[in-house]
This record gives structure tokens, C-alpha cells and sequence, in this order.
């Protein structure tokens, strides 16, 4: 803990640096395959520095993420498994230091029903999207399917927190800390369960 405290502490010195802009894209870019910090935290801190250039920043960002998604696509599907199906060094990497074998076979579980909804709530949830993108390549989810289910998860949840800021400046920073990831949870739960609702009634 006292490891990831310091990680977080190094993010947030990038909000007062002239290349905070680059920094969070890096950010946002390894997070999606490896980093063990969202990149909202650097988006918050830049954001609160210059409001006017919140939706810049969200932009910046999901940018950074999504294509951060596709190495994770490409990292699960040419490099996760030999031919002959077993797990590379580059695998047991992850599993030692990034998630665990068990985390890893529950989303595969998850995609034989759920494919593009899985890839929107990793993306909007505080679930850890390195997870589901490199799984998702080596599964070989519909690739644009992917990179759309990204792009609309990543953007909701970039712009909105861009939003708020530029709507509410630094008095929402301490909600956004401590009900953000809540709601975006309640949020996903109810526009798929809305979804699933639909395709009952329209059956």
C-alpha cells in the first residue's frame, strides 16, 4: 500500500508540470494494460488547475485509454498463449504482479454472454479495465466492437468527471473522491438492466 500511496503522490506532481497533458495520455495509456492507477486522478488534479481546459484534458485522456485498449487487445491476442495453449512468461508476468489467474478465467466466463456490456462496464466501473482488455483480445472479441464499447464506457466517464469540474470547480473534487466510482456503478447497473428490460418486452 505504502508502494501504490507513492505512485499516486508522483501522479499528482505531473498536475503542476508543463507536459501534465502528455503525462496523463501516458498515464491513461498504461493503465489499460498494466498501470495499477486510473488516470482520473492526474484528470482531476489538471483539470482543477486550468477549468476552462477540462474538456481537453477528457479528451487527452480517453485517447490515452483507448489506445492503451488496443495494446491490451493486441498483448492478449498474440502474446498471452503459446500454439499449443499454454500461458507465456509474458502471462505469468501479469498474474504474479498485475491480477490473479482466478480474476482472469471469471471474465473469461463473463464474455461467452456478455461481449460488448462487459467491455462498457469495465470501461464506466472502478473494475480494473487491463483486465478486461487483455482478455478480450484473447478471447478475439470483435475487435470494433471493442474499440466502440471502449471509446463510449472511457468518454462517459472522462467528460463527465471533465464536467463536473468545469460546472462545480473544486468544491465537487471531494464527492468526485468519495461517490464517483458508487454512482458510475448505479448508473451501469441501471442502463443495462434498462437494456435487458427492452429486449424482454420487444421479444
Amino acid at each position: 500500500m505504502n508502494a501504490v500511496k507513492k505512485i499516486y503522490d508522483w501522479m499528482l506532481s505531473w498536475g503542476n508540470s508543463k507536459w501534465g497533458g502528455a503525462a496523463l495520455f501516458l498515464f491513461a495509456f498504461a493503465e489499460s494494460t498494466f498501470f495499477p492507477i486510473p488516470p482520473d486522478v492526474l484528470l482531476i488534479a489538471l483539470c482543477l488547475g486550468v477549468t476552462a481546459k477540462s474538456f481537453r484534458y477528457a479528451a487527452v485522456c480517453l485517447g490515452g485509454s483507448v489506445s492503451g485498449a488496443v495494446l491490451g487487445y493486441a498483448i492478449g491476442y498474440f502474446l498471452w498463449q503459446t500454439p499449443s495453449g499454454e500461458y507465456t512468461a509474458l502471462a505469468d508476468f501479469f498474474f504474479t504482479h498485475v491480477f490473479s489467474v482466478e480474476g482472469f478465467e471469471r471474465v473469461a466466463a463473463l464474455y461467452d454472454k456478455y461481449n460488448f456490456w462487459i467491455i462498457f462496464t469495465a470501461g464506466f466501473t472502478p473494475l480494473p479495465y487491463k483486465l478486461f482488455t487483455i482478455t478480450g483480445g484473447l478471447f478475439h472479441i470483435d475487435l470494433p466492437m471493442f474499440i466502440i464499447a471502449s471509446v463510449v464506457s472511457r468518454s462517459m466517464r472522462f467528460f463527465l468527471i471533465a464536467f463536473l469540474i468545469w460546472k462545480f470547480g473544486e468544491p465537487i473534487k471531494k464527492f468526485i473522491d468519495k461517490y464517483f466510482n458508487l454512482l458510475a456503478i448505479a448508473f451501469t447497473v441501471l442502463l443495462i438492466g434498462s437494456f435487458i428490460l427492452v429486449s424482454k418486452l420487444v421479444r
